[in-house]
């Protein structure tokens, strides 16, 4: 459970950096303050929920698309999220593909470095631990 809680943690935080950027860098793609956690959340929900089947999807139908399934899953939540909130908006098919992009990228790049700052007591603590035991 406490694993879950971390993943999920973790996710939601790098969407909304993920969305935060893509909001400052790209013309287009807006995200209302107000409405801000509720977007990352459908996001994160959406991109969630959709990965598993979409890659599963792919695999039957399109293997060719298994590389790119982190960016169809990237664009499939925008939709959803742009649809179902009223905290983003996104304009102008290159607003789309931008955002699809800088929102993985970032993503990717927050959940790669954000444990090591959000769970660091706990390496270190896993660290002690095993050098005791040696």
């Amino acid at each position: 459970m406490l694993r879950f809680i971390a993943q999920t943690t973790l996710a939601v935080l790098a969407n909304a950096i993920g969305l935060i950027i893509a909001s400052v860098l790209i013309d287009g793609f807006s995200i209302d303050s107000v409405a801000f956690v509720v977007a990352v959340l459908i996001f994160t929900g959406a991109s969630t929920l959709l990965g598993p089947f979409i890659a599963l999807q792919a695999k039957r139908n399109a293997p060719y698309l298994l590389g790119g399934i982190a960016l169809v899953t990237t664009l499939v939540s925008l939709i959803i999220t742009n649809l179902v909130s009223e905290g983003i908006s996104i304009s102008g098919l290159s607003s789309w593909v931008a955002a699809t992009f800088v929102v993985w990228l970032f993503g990717v790049l927050a959940s790669v470095i954000l444990p090591l700052f959000l769970f660091k007591k706990t390496l270190e603590g896993i660290k002690e631990k095993n050098n005791a035991d040696e």
